[in-house]
């Protein structure tokens, strides 16, 4: 058994779980919750919060642009044409070429972060069951080595409908 985890009726019954599993000296990396909505006004919606994917994004679109401007760029000076007194290079027509790489550098990051930030490309399944789909709150770990009596016990005296391990 890798996993144990608690299902639970209430937000409160399930902070309460939580705040258990942190007293036991696990830390909110290693603590999952999961519910059928949003629960971001109680403090366990708030864990593992924080994410870099405006990082991503901005890189993705950083790199878009600089493709953008460097195919334009190129191409015009690789075939040019005779503009009469005109530059070669003409940056207005351009920007509708460089804005279309950036957008194209900024969503393909952001779907590729998305992808591996989701875990679609784990092999180990995700702690899930299917109770969660009824209104029920998922709390436990799949960090139990050594604490799994400890842990089940503490899920189970904060009013756990049912405790299970996987």
């Amino acid at each position: 058994m890798s996993a144990i985890y608690g299902l639970y009726g209430q937000p409160a019954s399930a902070q309460r779980a939580v705040d258990e599993l942190r007293s036991l000296g696990l830390q909110d990396g290693d603590i999952t919750v999961i519910s059928a909505e949003p629960l971001e006004h109680w403090e366990f919606g708030q864990m593992n919060h924080a994410s870099r994917i405006w990082y991503v994004a901005s890189a993705g679109g950083f790199l878009g642009l600089i493709s953008g401007a460097w195919l334009t760029r190129m191409t015009e000076l690789a075939w040019p044409l005779p503009t009469g007194n005109m530059p070669i290079v003409a940056w207005w027509p351009n920007l509708i070429v460089v804005f279309e790489l950036t957008m194209l550098g900024a969503i393909l990051a952001t779907v590729a972060t998305l992808i591996v930030a989701g875990g679609l490309l784990r092999r180990k399944p995700v702690l899930y069951d299917r109770a969660v789909a009824d209104g029920q709150i998922l709390v436990g770990t799949d960090n139990a080595a050594g604490k799994s009596d400890a842990i089940e016990k503490a899920l189970s005296r904060v009013g756990a409908a049912s405790v299970k391990k996987v």
